[in-house]
């Protein structure tokens, strides 16, 4: 097993090799089907009413995969197949999850939205508060051997400005 994580994949795309295809040539370079957000939500909706569509949205909904993911999923395949824009796609994902959670309730479903926040509430140290806590840690380590007296007042030094668009006096 560890013989085959070792060996290369040259089964993967060259670099560059998306810069190669002509202009145009692909489907998200060519105009898309649907340039309004009223024509997307028709295509969405005639998608979503089908009956495999619906059973393949229930099992995976069931599974516990989140709402959004699910249409942010959709939407970006539908801009790379050259049926909408993207910002037509950001637009339309409002209602493409609307109509899922009501297929989801309709079904009976209690499903993952992806909206609300998991760690809402919890109060756990970040990997940024401890790198902060270290380095103030470390500054008052550097403070003291320095012999910083902390009571002493600090004059401000008020520096002229000298640059290009800098006023004369």
């Amino acid at each position: 097993m560890a013989f085959e994580e070792a060996t290369p994949n040259f089964d993967a795309p060259i670099p560059g090799q998306s810069l190669t295809a002509e202009l145009g040539a692909r489907p998200w370079q060519s105009k898309p089907q649907y340039s309004t957000v009223d024509e997307a939500v028709e295509y969405y909706m005639s998608r979503m009413t089908t009956e495999d569509f619906m059973d393949q949205l229930i099992d995976v909904m069931e599974m516990g995969v989140p709402i959004t993911n699910l249409a942010n999923s959709m939407q970006l395949a539908s801009v790379m197949e050259g049926v909408h824009t993207v910002d037509v796609g950001m637009l339309v994902m409002p209602v493409v999850m609307e109509m899922m959670m009501l297929l989801g309730d309709s079904a009976g479903i209690d499903y993952e939205t992806g909206l609300d926040n998991p760690n809402k509430g919890k109060a756990r140290p970040t990997k940024i508060l401890k790198v902060t806590q270290a380095f103030q840690k470390k500054l008052k380590e550097v403070d003291i051997d320095m012999g910083v007296d902390e009571d002493k007042e600090v004059e401000e030094v008020k520096e002229e400005s000298g640059g290009l668009m800098a006023r004369r006096k």
